[in-house]
């Protein structure tokens, strides 16, 4: 007996005979010493050529498309010289698609040759979905976030060898401090290098606000302080100071880059929001202001997006999400939507989609542990999840969420409404007695609710 398979509304799509939808496609197999290209074998008599890596060998390839009547062009490559080689593609308007190694298949034969042709022919067909980039005038802000990320990584390596030369010369700082770098620890480190050694003059020196005794400052400032471990932590501290001065720099220029984009809202019809004190490695300007001109809506109203996610988020994708088709797409590209891959009718338990390094994916997740104990619609899904699922499962399940909303805020321009952690459960609870309705009218019974007894 033969069985029609049940097929989902979703999952209804024609897939018709194979067409040709990139007549005038090209492939490149790019490499850090040649690139290897592939047109038709009617424009070209030569219709493979190899080139090199050189600026002027890219202007050659790129001119040479351009004779062949080319009009786009699939990339496979990995690392990231395969970047000057799209920059130059784009400017003659070849429209370049950089396309994953592992959607390209396997064949029984390897060589450059074969491989830009057959890049060429998938093309051609449609076959190959090139990879997200953003567009020129966010390039320069996803270069200075990364730059900025770097900078802070140098920097945490700089706080560690401070840390290592307090212990070596039995200084504990970090006992009585939370950051060693903090407002007081700075004030500590500084008088300790400017010669001071008495630990009572260093521990007057800490801010009111510390937690820690004066006579535990006392104990922790008593130390053996060696020449040598002053001089290392002297060099360690002014590398610090270094990397902060570049990265207020490049604060200061990503800023001037973000107040170029055409403003689409005033800052004067922004809310208020209470001022809070500034924490360590946050941005140096107001980013909150220059995202709602830019994009017309407040996304720091959503629970656990602060500027600084924010940033790092729309200097990756940009302004505009019109490159996915929906909400649930754009999640699927952050490797944030659940894996419900089918084979034989059930779906395959393996891990989850590691995309790496997706900066997107991995500022939302961080946002979405800060929700955790919030009184927010957002916290209570959190807690609902890690109920279930744990507490790994509730944070991605949680940036899910969060990767919808701002889709959702800035393709339909609409302000986020917090209904709170009461309307969650309420909705769920009814949610929840509906389905258990439906059993019990399945099975012939009814559900009442429970009489109180007096």
């Amino acid at each position: 007996m033969t069985r029609r398979p049940r097929i989902l509304r979703a999952e209804r799509k024609i897939i018709g005979e194979l067409e040709v939808k990139h007549p005038n496609a090209a492939g490149i197999d790019a490499g850090s010493e040649t690139h290897l290209v592939s047109v038709r074998e009617d424009r070209a008599d030569d219709a493979v050529r190899e080139y090199g890596t050189f600026t002027e060998d890219l202007h050659a390839l790129a001119e040479w498309l351009v004779r062949c009547g080319v009009d786009t062009v699939a990339i496979e490559a990995t690392g990231v010289y395969w970047m000057p080689l799209y920059e130059i593609l784009e400017e003659h308007g070849l429209n370049p698609q950089l396309v994953d190694s592992r959607s390209i298949g396997k064949k029984s034969k390897k060589t450059d040759v074969l491989d830009c042709q057959w890049i060429r022919q998938l093309h051609m067909y449609g076959l190959l979905d090139g990879a997200f980039r953003p567009s020129a005038e966010i390039l320069p802000l996803r270069a200075l976030n990364r730059q900025r990320a770097m900078l802070i990584r140098y920097a945490a390596d700089h706080i560690r060898h401070m840390q290592k030369a307090l212990d070596l010369m039995n200084v504990k700082l970090h006992l009585v401090v939370s950051d060693i770098v903090g407002v007081t620890g700075l004030h500590i480190l500084r008088a300790i290098l400017g010669g001071t050694r008495n630990p009572g003059e260093l521990a007057k020196l800490r801010e009111p606000g510390c937690k820690a005794a004066e006579e535990e400052f006392v104990k922790a400032l008593t130390g053996n302080f060696r020449d040598e471990h002053v001089f290392a932590l002297a060099q360690a501290l002014e590398l610090f100071e270094t990397y902060q001065e570049k990265i207020k720099a490049c604060d200061a220029k990503f800023e001037e880059f973000l107040g170029n984009f055409a403003k689409v809202a005033d800052r004067t019809r922004l809310s208020n929001k209470p001022r809070q004190k500034r924490r360590k490695n946050q941005r140096h300007f107001d980013g909150r202001s220059l995202l709602y001109e830019v994009m017309g809506v407040d996304l720091t109203a959503v629970p656990g997006l602060e500027q600084s996610t924010l940033l790092t988020i729309f200097s990756e994708i940009g302004f505009d999400v019109s490159a996915w088709r929906s909400a649930k797409a754009f999640a699927s590209w952050t490797a944030l939507a659940p894996n419900n891959r089918i084979t034989g009718g059930k779906p395959i338990r393996r891990k989850n989609r590691i995309v790496d390094p997706n900066r997107v994916a991995l500022a939302l997740r961080l946002a979405a542990q800060t929700v955790e104990r919030t009184r927010t619609s957002l916290g209570a899904f959190f807690r609902r999840v890690q109920f279930r699922l744990g507490r790994s499962g509730a944070i991605k399940a949680t940036a899910h969420k969060l990767a919808l909303i701002i889709y959702s805020m800035i393709k339909n321009r609409q302000e986020y409404r917090e209904l709170g952690a009461n309307y969650y459960e309420d909705r769920y609870r009814e949610r929840l007695l509906k389905s258990l309705k439906k059993q019990a009218a399945n099975l012939g019974f009814s559900l009442s609710p429970v009489q109180p007894v007096h």
